[in-house]
């Protein structure tokens, strides 16, 4: 049961959100608060969670998910709605928990800062982060999945952090170094969508791969990770960012690697597991550069 659990929560990538969580609170590391960044942390995690519980929920009543049952492990969601092993009320009620304990973590971040204003910002994300899959807005289903995410753990993750630390929103040198995160998070959710594309376009469920056909789609993941290393090299020049940052550039041959399988091997889903491994690789490892980099 606890094997089921874990998979469902798809606890092995939460650090997608945690690192650029970390990055936004180090920015401004001279004026670093313990305290709200661990309530924040909390926050964020099972923000994330509650929002990966109920995408399979929702992907799960719409027939996405039931359009191939096998599970791949990075893409296609948990699959145990469709193998019978969780019930569907389960994912229903583990992302309501999952919701208020990050609301409770966001009341106690409230206390600390002595701003409420930061339970309203939370309920703004959570209803956002839910709108990815829930209707009405079903984000994901209405070519608009790649920005909800790009936004999720771009900028709302990186000036987050930033601004419990600082108690500034907007400010233009966390945006600016909350781009990469942004970018290369879209990157693993677009390398996603490609093998899912059978399915999802039986289903209704629309997204960049719609828009050019899996055939032609490694070419929009070039493009998006152009735009994560361009972020980079601006975060760099304006002296956001430590001479070790220059170090994430090495990853462009991963990067490259990956656009090449999601090329050869768009119709293979076994064949395309590799790539979804790379685009979640770099996303983190460029996160952990990026923290060295800012210290």
């Amino acid at each position: 049961m606890l094997q089921n659990i874990i998979r469902a929560l798809r606890l092995p990538f939460i650090g997608v959100s945690i690192l650029p969580f970390i990055l936004g609170s180090l920015i401004a590391r001279k004026n670093f608060n313990p305290s709200g960044f661990l309530a924040g942390l909390c926050a964020v995690i099972f923000t994330h969670l509650s929002a990966n519980l109920i995408n399979d929920y929702f992907d799960s009543e719409s027939g996405a998910d039931w359009q191939d049952k096998r599970f791949y492990g990075f893409f296609g969601g948990s699959k145990l709605i469709q193998a019978g092993r969780l019930a569907a009320k389960f994912y229903l009620g583990a992302a309501l928990l999952c919701a208020g304990m990050a609301g409770f973590c966001v009341v106690i971040l409230a206390a600390i800062l002595k701003s409420y204003c930061v339970i309203l910002i939370y309920l703004l994300i959570i209803i956002f982060s839910w709108q990815y899959t829930a209707r009405p807005l079903s984000f994901s289903y209405n070519y608009l999945g790649e920005l909800s995410l790009f936004l999720l753990f771009g900028p709302v993750t990186v000036m987050g952090g930033y601004f419990i630390q600082t108690g500034i929103f907007p400010d233009l040198k966390s945006f600016i170094l909350s781009l990469p995160a942004g970018f290369f998070t879209a990157a693993i959710l677009f390398t996603n969508e490609i093998p899912d594309f059978p399915g999802d376009s039986k289903t209704g469920k629309n997204n960049l791969v719609s828009l050019c056909g899996p055939q032609k789609a490694f070419g929009i993941y070039y493009l998006i990770v152009f735009s994560g290393f361009c972020s980079i090299g601006l975060g760099a020049y304006l002296g956001y960012l430590g001479f070790i940052a220059i170090f994430s550039f090495a990853l462009i041959f991963s990067a490259f690697k990956a656009g090449m399988i999601l090329k050869g091997h768009y119709a293979d889903k076994a064949r395309l597991i590799p790539a979804s491994k790379l685009a979640i690789n770099m996303q983190m490892l460029i996160s952990i550069i990026l923290i060295l980099g800012l210290l």
